[in-house]
Order: C-alpha cells, then sequence, then structure tokens
C-alpha cells in the first residue's frame, strides 16, 4: 500500500483539485473570448529556463505560434556536445531486460534500476570546436556555421499531465521529470506547452500538439536548405563565405526561424512521443495523425511513443473503474468533472474519440510500438492495459509496465518524483525507447 504521506498529500491534492473544478463548472469561461488560451495557472510553481548546461542539460523556451499561447521548452543533454577528437560515448544501457517477448513486465518496490545514463562529471562549458558559446556565464547558444562535429540526438515530444486544466511544460516537476528522461535517453525533450482547459475546449490541446509536430517538420527542413545553401557557398563567389551564406539564408526567413539547437543537434527522423495522463491521450492522437499522414511529415518520423498511465474513459465501466473510484491523488468524480470542463457541452460523451481509444472502426494496425505505464492503485489501469492488448492483437509491440503500490502520476507528480518507482519507471523507459532511437548511421554531421 502506499505509504502514510503519500495518503495525506493525496487527501490534501483531492480537496484543492475538486475545488477549483468546482469553480469552474459553476462559473464556466467563455472560451472563444479567449483563443489565445493559458498554458499555466497561477498556483504553478515555474521553474526558468537555463541556456548553461546544469547537471547535464540546458533548456530554453520558445513561443512557436503568434496566434495562441502554444510554447515548448527544450531540455538539450550535455552529451550532445562530445570534445574533440571523443568518440562516440559507451551507452552502460542493457536492454536485454525489455527484449523478452513477454508482452507485460511488472515491477514491484525495491526494484534495482540499471545503471544506465550517468551523467559525465567531465566539465565542457568553454571551449568546443565549432560551437558557439560564451565564457563569461557558459550560456549555450546552439549552432555554429563553421561547426565541424554537431552530434545528432533522437528527438522526443513530451506532453505534461494535469486532468486538461492544469500543469505546465514550465512547472517545476516536469522540468525535474524532462531533465531525468533527456540524460537517461539521450534525447532532445521538446516539452510542449499546450493550451488548457476551460478556456480553450477540445480540439485546443490536440491542435497543439500536431502544430508541433509539423513546426518540427518545419525545422528539419528550414535547417536541411541552410546545410545546402552553405555546402555551395564555394560557387557563389570568393567574397561569400559558407558561414555568410548561411547566415543571409537564415535572415531571409526572420533569424528566429531556424532554431539553432534543433538544426546543430536533432535528428527528427527519431521521433519518440511520450505522454503523461492526459498528456497520454494527446500523444496518442498525434501518434494517430502522424500515421495517417505518412510522407507529409517527412522527415519526422515517429518511431515509438510512451503512454504513462493514460486519461483513458469509456462508458461501460472496467473493473478498475468500479473498484478503486476513489483512488489517490485523481478520483474518478473529479476527472469526470476535468473531461466535462475539457469537451464541448454538446460533444459530452465517455465514448468521446479523446477519451477511448477503442472506439469501432479505429485501424490500429501502422501504429508505432507503444510503450504503456499503469500504476496498482490507479482506476484507469484497465482501460490503459485494453488498449496495449488491442495494440498487441495486430502485431504492434506494446508492452505494459505496472507498478506495485504505484498511484496515479507516480512518477511525474511533484512529491513523488525522488521515490524508488519514479527513478526505475524513468530507467525502464530508458531502456525500452533506446531500442527504437538506436543510431543506424554516422555518429556525427559535418
Amino acid at each position: 500500500m502506499p505509504s502514510v504521506a503519500v495518503k495525506l498529500h493525496s487527501v490534501f491534492f483531492k480537496f484543492l483539485l475538486k475545488q477549483r473544478l468546482q469553480s469552474w463548472i459553476q462559473a464556466p469561461v467563455d472560451d472563444s473570448s479567449n483563443p489565445y488560451g493559458v498554458t499555466a495557472r497561477p498556483e504553478e510553481s515555474i521553474s526558468a529556463p537555463n541556456p548553461c548546461f546544469t547537471n547535464g542539460v540546458a533548456t530554453k523556451d520558445i513561443h512557436i505560434d503568434p496566434f495562441t499561447s502554444l510554447s515548448i521548452r527544450i531540455f538539450l543533454p550535455e552529451t550532445s556536445l562530445p570534445p574533440p577528437g571523443e568518440s562516440r560515448p559507451k551507452s552502460k544501457l542493457r536492454t536485454s531486460q525489455l527484449d523478452s517477448p513477454s508482452s507485460v513486465i511488472r515491477r514491484r518496490n525495491g526494484y534495482a534500476p540499471p545503471d544506465i545514463g550517468t551523467p559525465r562529471s567531465d566539465s565542457r562549458r568553454i571551449t568546443f570546436e565549432g560551437l558557439s558559446s560564451r565564457p563569461d556565464n557558459n550560456v549555450y547558444r546552439g549552432y555554429s556555421p563553421s561547426s565541424r562535429k554537431c552530434r545528432k540526438l533522437p528527438i522526443m515530444l513530451q506532453f505534461h499531465g494535469g486532468g486538461w486544466v492544469s500543469g505546465s511544460n514550465e512547472s517545476v516537476a516536469n522540468d525535474i521529470f524532462c531533465r531525468r528522461i533527456a540524460k537517461l535517453c539521450d534525447v532532445i525533450v521538446l516539452a510542449v506547452g499546450y493550451r488548457l482547459a476551460p478556456e480553450n475546449k477540445y480540439p485546443a490541446a490536440f491542435d497543439d500538439g500536431m502544430k508541433v509536430l509539423h513546426w518540427l517538420r518545419k525545422q528539419a527542413n528550414l535547417a536541411e536548405c541552410c546545410k545546402s545553401m552553405g555546402s555551395g557557398a564555394r560557387g557563389v563567389g570568393a567574397e561569400f563565405t559558407k558561414a555568410e551564406v548561411q547566415r543571409h539564408f537564415v535572415d531571409a526567413f526572420g533569424a528566429t526561424m531556424v532554431e539553432p539547437w534543433l538544426a546543430a543537434h536533432g535528428d527528427p527522423s527519431r521521433c519518440v512521443l511520450l505522454g503523461v495522463s492526459c498528456g497520454a491521450n494527446i500523444a496518442d492522437y498525434v501518434a494517430c495523425k502522424a500515421v495517417e499522414s505518412g510522407k507529409f511529415i517527412d522527415p519526422v518520423k515517429v518511431v515509438a511513443q510512451v503512454l504513462m498511465y493514460p486519461f483513458f474513459i469509456g462508458s461501460i465501466r472496467t473493473k478498475s473503474e468500479t473498484r478503486l473510484a476513489n483512488s489517490y491523488f485523481y478520483d474518478m468524480a473529479s476527472c469526470l468533472l476535468a473531461w466535462k470542463l475539457f469537451l464541448p457541452e454538446k460533444a459530452f460523451s465517455l465514448d468521446h474519440p479523446a477519451g477511448n481509444p477503442l472506439i469501432p472502426d479505429r485501424s490500429l494496425k501502422c501504429m508505432p510500438p507503444t510503450l504503456t505505464i499503469v500504476a496498482e492503485h490507479d482506476w484507469m489501469r484497465d482501460r490503459a492495459i485494453a488498449y496495449s492488448e488491442a495494440l498487441r492483437s495486430v502485431n504492434v509491440d506494446a508492452p505494459v509496465l505496472e507498478y506495485k503500490d504505484a498511484v496515479h502520476e507516480f512518477a511525474t507528480l511533484d512529491v513523488l518524483l525522488k521515490t524508488p518507482e519514479a527513478e526505475a519507471c524513468a530507467e525502464d523507459i530508458a531502456i525500452w525507447v533506446k531500442k527504437y532511437i538506436s543510431f543506424r548511421g554516422h555518429e556525427f554531421s559535418y
């Protein structure tokens, strides 16, 4: 069973959540009056971006849509900056633990996580060949046209939880979690700040997820064009250097168009989606649309997704929904209020496509490999497992990791981030994800 501290915090958490949800229900917000939207609540503890490599990760925020509040926070691991002459670092990750054909793997208290993703202790703060940084404050600026070695890393789109109405990609808890994932998985994490309900109801959050995917495609194409223009600089004339041609190309589109961190280090052909709670619903939607889009999102390729205790619902109750309706932190009554705030009143249904992934006529055959995380004391667990079983029935790699004595958001909630279960979960995610993002080409771009 969860500890006494978890139980006490859950009682306080549910009381505040229900108060907040009921206030919105009683005084509904006119969503048409605020199309710009909000991505964080005033009561949310926010972590400031830090473009220096602190504890192995640098971060910065980007507002990517001038018409809405949609933004992303980039988490760039320090492993993207190998010192000159250093070969590709050898991973300590042991992948054999999830190579088993068994589709359901269970974790218990006392689980010993594998030794992976150990942060480097060497200092790489000041000078690197071809990489632009400031010696005065260690701020990493990103791409330099004169760079000779830029390590390419997979990209992970992360969608935070919060029941559609709260949470933020800039919150302290989400910042800690994304830093942990970026280091363990050795990926660039793009934490998506999608618009929240009730100011912006369905499909705003889902649309924001697709906007980020298309923005990533645009970034990849702009970076490739910039690279191609630079490679032909010698034929332009002796008065133009490669750096000048690239700079003029970028300036022609506007200096903010090409994101330097992604241009230098991002590999969109290895894109992973990770969603937490309601963010898992967004991730699954984006994965489905990515499959339908096919080559229209090239060079972006979604190779896998991770659904952490997804916020799935349905009209026919499962055993866990009956037995655990009053479970810890997010009970069923509060979650139904959140769904009422998120879905338009005329479209409200427990079998809405946003909440029920097993609606008729939905094809699952082409879905990417999907890892599902569930908690023993979570009323949503059975429906998540059923979705995973449906994926496996059409030959999609879809294992389930179930954590004993765990509660909803046990690996991402602020008060639970330092627990052994939270750390083990991040390790397990890294083990599975690395099977699908292993590099199949050159380690560096030149």
